[in-house]
């Protein structure tokens, strides 16, 4: 069935038996790609027929239909042109893991973080309405993002703005960990009513066997139990906000739900449809652990297992180490937004459930409920991906920052990140922290200088950034680890040819670099410079001074990183006849790829960074001049990039 559909058009000339076999077809089809290349996959499987009922009902080209997150688009992607495509998904060159606009005029708004969709939804239907255009606008949001406030902000304005908006509920009782909290207590008692509207399958069957009447009796007996449902479930919070509510409705029936769906398109005022679905649905080992199986890497389709062993990670040394701090101090707690497993916090929350805290995806409210808990003497670690911390910047600035409270900000998956592309890309936190008074911004060089950084925060008693990337150590090993003082690096290396100054996962690539300028007999003064902000002024000086060729490397955006630290200094400081190389990424979106493929892109690699070192010093040798005695030719080269 897979075969014949290229476009909704086909889709749309179907039967609901062919459409329940493409369903089929489609699942097959993605297990089989993301076991292949890794992807976004529970949340996949649960959304076929619902995919397949929306764009059957509605018409992508014209209606504007918002994925919230976005990660479960793949349906959507492949009846809509691209499902040969979907074979390289999230690779570099291929398509998006995400809705993206450049790939699709049925991808009508990018998406890729939580909660967004109803706003986007609001903002197209009231520029429809201002135009005078005639077009559905619907937002499908799940369950787990409705507990982010600006959804339940942009509910609150299309409800009592009365605006066309219809909203699809999602509601399979997970975000990426198990949903908590009061709206998840809510909708639980909404599904305990789905005796009234889940089809029973089994009475349909027989009752269309019945010769002449048995289609007449299914519908009708439908719309009965539809006016029953209406009557017996009370008016709720959804309806006492503006909205028509609709549901619950089974999100695998595929008639159901394209019945619900011509009945909100026939309404003028804002629908919201509660459609439950299975996380996972039709493959039992994503069924049974839907939290797993949100995202994965390559995995083997019969066991389910990963085919290259994971290896210990940042986040998973971050979680070890928070047991053994909070084991000897009481004032330790520990806090979620919804990424208990992702941040490392799974074993934490099990010894620790007093002073463990799931916030749900609410970003914003976990920062300034970490700032009471701080004012009122507890502890708080708060890890948050880098991208996610983007979501919380009033409340670091002005909760935490401004009341200068101890507030540990642990940043995972900084740095480039992936196949998940821009919207997950962590190259702009070093930036975005630096700009804020009272602030300590640290970055670990391995796993043994994040537990000591950790250690650090504590007895610092401010705010405290601590950022690290996704995955594991490097293949480069430390052998020294000297005690963490404020505002001091880390040298590393002693020479007089250049200083290299590199912060994070980035020191054990400019150590590389290192060794292969020693063999070319290039020798380089080697800085690990632990922190962004404050910086050892005094130390930098000196050390540049003594080579006056210096370059910086990080992985995080040019724009007010480590390099414009470096750069500020120097010419603060009035340092006179620097070569200045700043390594990092421009001042872009970092599309998706691996890491190797967009640090090659970028010269973000190690080989352009050693080869650019090396040609500078080779032009000066040729030139028979010291670098402490720079020529003129160099003198347009200083303080630039």
């Amino acid at each position: 069935m897979l075969e014949k559909i290229n476009s909704t058009e086909d889709l749309k000339k179907l039967t609901i038996r062919e459409k329940e076999e493409l369903a089929k077809d489609i699942r097959e089809y993605i297990l089989k790609i993301v076991s292949e290349n890794g992807g976004h996959l529970a949340s996949n499987l649960g959304v076929v027929e619902l995919t397949l009922a929306l764009e059957s009902v509605f018409d992508t080209k014209i209606d504007k239909i918002i994925w919230d997150v976005g990660h479960q688009s793949y349906t959507h992607k492949i009846l809509n042109g691209r499902k040969e495509e979907l074979k390289n998904i999230r690779k570099y060159g291929g398509i998006a893991g995400f809705p993206k606009t450049n790939e699709s005029e049925t991808d009508c708004f990018n998406t890729g973080h939580s909660s967004t969709s109803v706003s986007a939804a609001m903002g197209m239907a009231k520029a429809r309405d201002l135009k005078k255009e005639n077009h559905s606008v619907i937002a499908v949001i799940g369950d787990g993002a409705l507990t982010g406030g600006m959804a339940l902000e942009a509910l609150n304005h299309i409800g009592s703005s009365k605006t066309n908006v219809i909203v699809i509920l999602n509601d399979n009782e997970m975000s990426i960990s198990k949903n908590i909290g009061g709206i998840n207590m809510f909708l639980s008692k909404l599904r305990a009513q789905k005796c009234y509207t889940m089809s029973n399958k089994k009475v349909r069957n027989v009752l269309e066997k019945i010769p002449l009447i048995g289609n007449f009796l299914v519908k009708t007996i439908r719309r009965l139990k539809q006016g029953i449902k209406q009557l017996i479930i009370p008016k709720m919070f959804f309806e006492d906000i503006g909205f028509k509510y609709l549901g619950p409705i089974n999100g695998h029936d595929i008639e159901d739900i394209e019945l619900i769906l011509k009945k909100a398109k026939q309404l003028n005022e804002p629908v919201l449809i509660h459609v439950l679905t299975k996380k996972g649905k039709g493959y039992e080992i994503a069924e049974n652990n839907p939290d797993k199986f949100h995202a994965t890497s390559a995995f083997d389709l019969e066991t389910g297992k990963p085919k290259k062993q994971k290896q210990k990670d940042y986040s998973a040394v971050f979680g070890e180490k928070l047991i053994n701090l909070a084991t000897k101090n009481n004032k330790i707690v520990a806090i979620t937004a919804s990424m208990k497993d992702g941040t490392g916090l799974k074993e934490f929350a099990q010894k620790f459930p007093d002073r463990f805290f799931d916030v749900g995806i609410a970003e914003q409210h976990a920062l300034t409920f970490a700032a009471g808990l701080a004012k009122e003497g507890m502890i708080p670690f708060v890890p948050i991906y880098s991208s996610f911390y983007q979501r919380a910047y009033d409340q670091i600035i002005h909760d935490i920052c401004m009341q200068n409270l101890p507030v540990i900000m642990c940043v995972d998956r900084a740095g480039i990140v992936g196949q998940d592309g821009e919207t997950h890309q962590g190259i702009f936190d070093l930036s975005f922290f630096k700009l804020i008074p009272n602030i300590t911004i640290m970055a670990p060089k391995d796993f043994i200088e994040l537990k000591m950084m950790m250690e650090f925060a504590i007895k610092l008693k401010a705010p405290v950034v601590i950022r690290y990337p996704r995955g594991g150590e490097s293949k480069q090993r430390f052998n020294t680890h000297s005690h963490i003082i404020n505002k001091k690096y880390e040298n590393l290396t002693k020479g007089n040819d250049v200083t290299i100054i590199a912060i994070g996962n980035q020191v054990s690539k400019a150590m590389n670099i290192f060794y292969k300028l020693k063999k070319e007999g290039i020798y380089a003064n080697v800085i690990n410079a632990r922190f962004l902000k404050p910086i050892d002024n005094y130390g930098y000086v000196h050390a540049i001074q003594n080579t006056k060729f210096v370059v910086t490397i990080e992985d995080n955006t040019l724009v007010g990183g480590l390099a414009t630290s470096i750069n500020e200094l120097i010419a603060k400081k009035h340092l006179k006849d620097v070569l200045i190389r700043n390594f990092g990424y421009p001042d872009v979106f970092v599309e998706h790829g691996s890491v190797d493929e967009l640090e090659k892109k970028y010269g973000m690699d190690e080989e352009t960074i050693f080869q650019s070192i090396k040609k500078e010093i080779e032009v000066r040798r040729r030139n028979n001049h010291d670098f402490r005695d720079t020529s003129k030719k160099h003198n347009s080269k200083k303080l630039c990039n």
